[in-house]
């Protein structure tokens, strides 16, 4: 029996990576065009998508750490670019690296130690003695060091900033006074990069969220991003070229323990972790830490999702009244749209995408707009079982059992039971302060609760399912039957009308010719006590 082969859960140093033999992706043709092309760089991805470990790899390439590069794309990439440029290959630079992952940003003088923290080490090492009165200046001492590693070293100095916007996203919805503070304080930090610009080889900053113009980059007019560029779309995550090339083992691995053929066992990791995409047409990329976690567990979990929660992303889409069903495909941003950095009550759409809960599935040229949808199963049901609570009665942490409750139901042919489940929930949706003046929100919370326990319920469900003369809500299969439910909403109708509505519209016309039962499930709402008030059942003759 062969030996597993070490994978890189959670591994962000290149030159542990390396050393200690963890399978490696190369990604190193894309950092020989970057150092080769360009200066100044910012790359926004979600979190768990490499972009530490992508810095690592800068880092050790401009400490002249030739050994770690063997046997990779940069190894004679290096060498070769180094002789059409007239220079020496692999040589060394002052790097400073500005790591925020580190730390809690949520107390007032938080952001303040990490930098102090951060630039205490090099000022060291370069000579620097501050005053008591100088320390916080972090602008000016940045630009002090700087300018100390150029005169000592001789040679300009590479700038790797990670996760520049963490302190930002903890504070953003919990202390906006003190959001207000970090990005200021940010602003004039990062402005140094360009002040010093003729002092710097290099400088390369990551972060979840997109800068805006208007931003804390403002003063940084430097700067390229190459978050949305077609040449860069694979820099973070697994493209399906390299799955094929790389982890031949580990996918046959995972198919015994699954017992599963490796061609399904192919198709469930990509409905499950591929999908993401961050150009107008790039290529689509697997979640990193999720495939590898896959493979390593040698079970299709749900990884990714399992390392954050979204709370007040919930809480913003809430509190707009967004149509939830939107998200899974009918989301369109233009451009600066995407680069919004603040996530507001009127608008969390852009963090959404920037934090990889949604990602861009097409483009329209002439409209010049992104359409936005769920980039895998991993994504949508972990974000929609995060939403139910929000819009029912349901506890976060009994979402999964009462889902499943209604997916036995269904499969065995109790249409009582699993109507009487999903009355008790929507009995609970918190009678919200519009509910008395705006009848259209209140019955959109009604449908959202009832879209999100259909979608939760698996990939045999489809909502909103359209044909030649209408759509109906719901259409629900399993190995005998089709079932279709129509919902009528306060005074649109009875359970009958509702019914009604799907013999006269021919709904379940086309699945006639399936051999299965159909069931027609018709349902109307009680508006005093908020809830589903009764149903009728028909059964369409074979």
């Amino acid at each position: 029996m062969s030996i597993p082969r070490k994978l890189p859960v959670g591994i962000q140093s290149f030159k542990d990576l390396r050393e200690k033999k963890f399978l490696y992706v190369d990604k190193t043709e894309y950092l020989s065009r970057l150092v080769n092309n360009g200066k100044v760089y910012f790359l926004s991805r979600p979190r768990r998508f490499g972009k530490s470990l992508f810095l690592s790899t800068l880092a050790a390439y401009f400490r002249g750490q030739k050994e770690l590069f063997t046997g990779l794309y940069l190894e004679k990439a290096e060498e070769e670019a180094a002789v059409q440029e007239g220079r020496n290959a692999w040589e060394t630079y002052p790097v400073l690296y500005l790591d925020f992952n580190t730390g809690q940003y949520l107390e007032d003088d938080a952001l303040h130690e990490r930098l102090d923290s951060l630039l205490k080490e090099p000022e060291n090492l370069y000579g620097i003695v501050l005053t008591k009165e100088e320390k916080p200046f972090f602008a000016s001492r940045l630009e002090r060091l700087i300018k100390a590693a150029y005169q000592q070293t001789g040679k300009q100095v590479v700038i790797l900033v990670d996760e520049y916007d963490k302190p930002l996203l903890q504070t953003m919805d919990a202390n906006e006074t003190l959001n207000e503070q970090y990005r200021n304080m940010l602003k004039a930090f990062y402005s140094v990069i360009k002040t010093c610009d003729q002092y710097i080889r290099f400088a390369f900053l990551t972060g979840v969220t997109k800068f805006s113009k208007i931003s804390i980059f403002s003063d940084l007019n430097n700067l390229e991003d190459i978050s949305l560029r077609n040449d860069y779309a694979g820099i973070c995550g697994i493209t399906e070229q390299e799955l094929d090339q790389n982890f031949e083992p580990e996918i046959e691995a995972l198919s015994i323990a699954e017992g599963l053929m490796g061609s399904k066992t192919l198709a469930t990791l990509k409905k499950l972790y591929d999908g993401y995409r961050f150009a107008k047409a790039g290529m689509n990329v697997y979640n990193p830490f999720s495939l590898l976690s896959a493979f390593k567990a040698k079970d299709f979990g749900s990884y990714w999702f399992s390392t954050g929660t979204p709370t007040f992303l919930v809480n913003y889409l809430k509190e707009a009244h967004y149509f939830i069903p939107d998200l899974d495909g009918n989301v369109e941003l233009n451009e600066a749209g995407l680069e919004t950095y603040r996530a507001v009550t009127e608008n969390a759409l852009p963090i959404l995408f920037q934090s990889g809960y949604l990602t861009i599935i097409g483009y329209s040229k002439e409209a010049r707009l992104y359409k936005l949808g769920f980039p895998n199963d991993e994504v949508r049901y972990g974000f929609l079982e995060n939403l139910l609570p929000a819009y029912s009665g349901l506890p976060l942490g009994d979402t999964g059992k009462s889902v499943w409750q209604f997916v036995q139901d269904i499969r065995e042919g109790k249409v009582d039971s699993f109507m009487e489940r999903m009355r008790s929930i929507i009995a609970g949706i918190p009678y919200d302060n519009f509910s008395e003046g705006n009848v259209k929100l209140r019955e959109q919370n009604y449908q959202t609760a009832v879209y999100l326990i259909f979608a939760l319920m698996g990939q045999f469900v489809q909502t909103e399912v359209h044909c030649s003369t209408g759509r109906a809500d719901c259409v629900v299969t399993t190995a005998d039957s089709i079932y279709h439910f129509e919902f009528k909403l306060s005074g649109n109708g009875t359970a009958e009308d509702a019914l009604n509505q799907i013999k006269e519209k021919e709904y379940a016309a086309k699945y006639q010719v399936d051999g299965k039962k159909v069931v027609l499930i018709g349902a109307g709402f009680d508006e005093k006590k908020r809830t589903i008030k009764d149903w009728q059942v028909a059964v369409v003759s074979l």
